[in-house]
């Protein structure tokens, strides 16, 4: 099951505050939370309605938004 926005917040900021200022890739953040989080191949690729953004996008976009 994939996360919602509030339970990527900690481990997102984790992260954020692990590379110390660096510049990273969103892309490879929402890898690593994917595998954080242990969701399967189907769960990364699912797709919101309106085909425009994955299921897994979706939050922890809100979460860097909530930062």
């Amino acid at each position: 099951m994939i996360p919602n926005y509030q339970q990527f917040m900690r481990p997102f900021l984790e992260m954020a505050q692990a590379e110390d200022g660096a510049e990273v890739k969103l892309r490879d953040v929402i890898n690593q939370l994917a595998n954080k989080f242990n969701l399967t191949e189907a769960e990364r690729s699912e797709t919101l309605p309106s085909g425009k953004q994955s299921v897994l996008d979706n939050p922890i976009g809100y979460s860097i938004q909530a930062r």
